[in-house]
């Protein structure tokens, strides 16, 4: 067949179509990626003008890169070096649009939202990563499933993303019907509450601060989630094992490392990696050991833990910084993302995990893809910086999923530096109540010392850097989507820079 955009496509849903699972995630399938990211280097680099200049003009021959080692000498790309400079057409394979078949746009929580094209044969590469958790944690191919996509709808990534991906699983003959309410809160509830009983379980995709707000106006409500076996796919933002634990109650869920699963989605290359019951499981047991989990991460925040498959992304860590090559809409070699983590080999997790005597369940081990692991804290750009303590939004979430607090607030806050008359700097925590709770000055003030507890228990800078006398934040108390600070239908972002 030749090598058209459309034999392309046929290739890879023929492959995806006809290709077991277990036969595609097996040992022997991940055998030698670098051979595979070689050659993806070699036909991107042909083919693709952009990237093709880019090599001329720091006169690199492709022919001069035939190992690893030569690979990693070549320059990392950046929005600003690569994206930003060459024109979208000269980024694709081939220099023609021959290949989009749709288009996305980013966030733009950079600054700049850019387009991110991408064919058909791309989303039926990413749909094993769907798969993977539809099948691995949900079992999906002996239960009737209703997939409710509940990330917004439209020119973004997620939602679309998603419902062809989900869709792409009916084909091959998982029992799953996929509606579409988008970020509607009263659609989704008329689906779930409908549609559900006829099924045996319920996924809810979306993010993870809008799923719990679903969660928790449902049982406002009147709804009782357990009877639907809920299961929930996530992406977009890192959350906390207390976050996990506290939904997993709300729904009635009897095992919580096959009941949910994080996804490591961006628009520049589609889905990346994905939770699974293993990375969930020592996931949960890095958060009850906070100094082995600094030790793994040097960090006091808990990254988000997902395998990938490396012939599909490979990954790389450069200076604390994560770099993903791949073969998708856009290719990338060595693309700077701006997502601060590092990559773990699978023995090299489990040899961790053994040495600190962390308790690991044998029969999710035994049954696990022999993936490599890679974490992911999100970017630096969303900490704030406090007596040169650096205060990241992860640490303050615990310390609103404790007993007592974790009814009446959303989970939702804006973390933020003001200077005072006397010009002195303090830290602000702004928290979104649950809809119909009012503010007080005791629930204030325990908002403010279960966060000051929490931020000394995990920030050991916190706890070393910060002046006890200021180390107590100041708490406000927002109603339900107040325009200043929770604005409904957008992204929420949970820090600012420099307040007045």
């Amino acid at each position: 067949m030749p090598d058209t955009p459309l034999s392309k496509t046929l290739t890879a849903q023929y492959r995806y179509l006809n290709t077991p699972l277990d036969e595609w995630l097996s040992d022997k399938a991940t055998v030698n990626p670098e051979a595979r990211l070689l050659s993806s280097f070699h036909h991107i680099s042909a083919s693709v003008p952009a990237y093709k200049a880019f090599l001329s003009e720091r006169n690199i021959d492709p022919e001069n890169i035939k190992t690893l080692s030569h690979f990693k000498s070549l320059p990392t790309l950046t929005k600003e070096n690569y994206i930003l400079r060459y024109p979208l057409i000269d980024r694709l394979r081939g220099g023609n649009l021959d290949r989009v078949h749709t288009v996305a746009v980013s966030s733009g929580s950079t600054g700049t939202a850019c387009f991110w094209p991408r064919s058909q044969a791309d989303e039926w590469d990413v749909t094993w990563r769907f798969e993977q958790v539809f099948a691995d944690s949900f079992q999906s191919e002996n239960r009737k499933t209703l997939a409710v996509v509940c990330f917004a709808l439209g020119t973004w990534v997620g939602g679309m993303y998603t419902i062809s991906c989900c869709r792409n699983l009916t084909l091959k003959g998982y029992p799953i019907t996929v509606l579409t309410p988008g970020n509607k809160p009263d659609e989704i509830f008329r689906v779930v509450t409908e549609l559900g009983p006829l099924y045996d379980q319920v996924v809810l995709l979306g993010y993870p601060p809008f799923l719990k707000e679903i969660i928790d106006t449902g049982i406002a409500k009147g709804i009782d989630w357990k009877p639907l076996h809920i299961k929930l796919v996530m992406a977009g933002e890192v959350f906390s094992e207390e976050w996990r634990s506290l939904v997993a109650e709300r729904l009635g869920s009897t095992d919580i490392c096959f009941d949910s699963a994080s996804l490591y989605g961006t628009a520049d290359g589609g889905v990346l990696g994905n939770e699974t019951p293993l990375s969930i499981t020592i996931r949960r047991q890095l958060a009850k050991h906070p100094n082995v989990a600094r030790e793994l991460f040097g960090e006091s925040r808990l990254p988000t833990i997902v395998q990938y498959d490396p012939r599909s992304r490979y990954f790389e860590e450069f200076d604390g910084q994560l770099l993903f090559s791949g073969d998708n809409g856009v290719p990338l070699i060595r693309y700077n993302i701006l997502d601060h983590g590092g990559v773990i080999h699978w023995k090299t997790m489990l040899e961790i995990i053994t040495k600190h005597g962390l308790s690991v369940d044998k029969r999710v081990v035994d049954n696990a893809r022999k993936f490599p692991f890679v974490y992911v804290f999100g970017r630096s750009d969303f900490t704030v910086s406090y007596f040169g303590a650096n205060i990241f939004s992860e640490n303050v979430t615990v310390g609103l999923e404790q007993p007592g607090i974790q009814s009446w607030v959303t989970g939702k806050f804006v973390l933020e530096t003001f200077e005072d008359e006397a010009l002195n700097t303090h830290l602000r925590v702004t928290v979104e109540l649950m809809p119909g709770e009012t503010a007080s000055d005791y629930r204030t003030k325990d908002v403010a010392y279960s966060i000051r507890e929490q931020l000394l228990r995990l920030n050991s800078e916190y706890a070393n850097y910060v002046p006890a006398d200021y180390q107590l934040p100041e708490v406000h108390l927002l109603p339900t989507g107040h325009p200043d600070y929770f604005p409904t239908g957008v992204k929420h972002r949970y820090s600012r820079k420099n307040s007045p």
